[in-house]
């Protein structure tokens, strides 16, 4: 993201505010940012806060930016869960300036080393609550998007966070559970290195996945995941009952059903 606003001339000078110091090093050295600062010494700078850290930090962030915030600046988080975010500044007095976003992209890998030019172009953000935003507010962050490239859809942040369990953190946890199950059984590193690759590599993918960033967002949004889950669960038994019984036209059924999905993916 920041990559982007100062290639684009959106961003004029961005400072960087991070816990680990090794990551602050890197993000001056990549150009990432044009400087480092703490919280306290970089909101009085800033016109636009932006909150790019994992879920369970972004709500201990919360309550300290915004008391640190005038009228005049607006804050935006970028985090996959926003029932929890809304909750923590529904109180807060300048509630208006914040704007609950969760931009529909990413990688596998973390860290500043992992930023990617025209990382979001032609790819879906939400934007959550946009009523108890302000006007000039939500038109900031309108922009910031705009320029990013991405198609905005709005929803309540209830609603977005039942969506993607079923869109996003369902991937991730069969993804988790996989490469787990891979590990157990295959106990042969050179066999899965030489013949894990095709469609093994890209559904094992996400496995390499954070858990700093991914136990958070499990644990904010534990209800509708394990909704999915048990939906899942289901799903997988259906097809287990299936080779059990030798019930191989069911089976065909399944799979028939499952490229349903091609239709809605490919659209547009």
């Amino acid at each position: 993201m920041a990559l982007a606003l100062k290639e684009k001339g959106f961003a004029m000078r961005v400072i960087g505010v991070d816990a680990n110091a090794e990551h602050c090093k890197q993000a001056l050295e990549l150009g990432l940012v044009d400087e480092i600062a703490t919280l306290e010494a970089a909101i009085p700078q800033s016109d636009l806060i932006i909150l790019a850290v994992p879920v369970g930090v972004c709500l201990q962030l919360l309550p300290t930016v915004m008391g640190l915030i005038t009228s005049k600046q607006v804050v935006m988080d970028v985090g996959s869960t926003k029932a929890g975010i809304a909750e923590v500044v529904a109180d807060a007095a300048l509630r208006g300036r914040m704007v609950p976003t969760h931009p529909m992209w990413g990688t596998e890998y973390s860290g500043p080393a992992a930023a990617v030019k025209e990382a979001f172009v032609k790819k879906a953000t939400v934007i959550c609550d946009k009523e108890k935003c302000d006007a000039d507010a939500l038109a900031l962050v309108e922009k910031v998007y705009g320029v990013l490239g991405m198609h905005i859809v709005y929803m309540n942040a209830v609603a977005h966070d039942v969506h993607v369990a079923y869109i996003s953190h369902i991937s991730h946890i069969t993804s988790f559970a996989l490469a787990n199950t891979v590990l157990e059984k295959e106990k042969e590193e050179d066999a899965i290195f030489e013949l894990a690759s095709g469609g093994f590599e890209s559904t094992v993918r996400l496995a390499k996945s954070n858990p700093a960033m991914w136990v958070p967002i499990f644990r904010q949004n534990r209800d509708n995941v394990l909704d999915v889950l048990n939906e899942h669960i289901a799903q997988l038994r259906k097809f287990k009952a299936c080779l059990e019984k030798e019930n191989y036209e069911y089976l065909q059924e399944l799979i028939e059903n499952a490229n349903k999905i091609r239709k809605v993916l490919n659209r547009g």
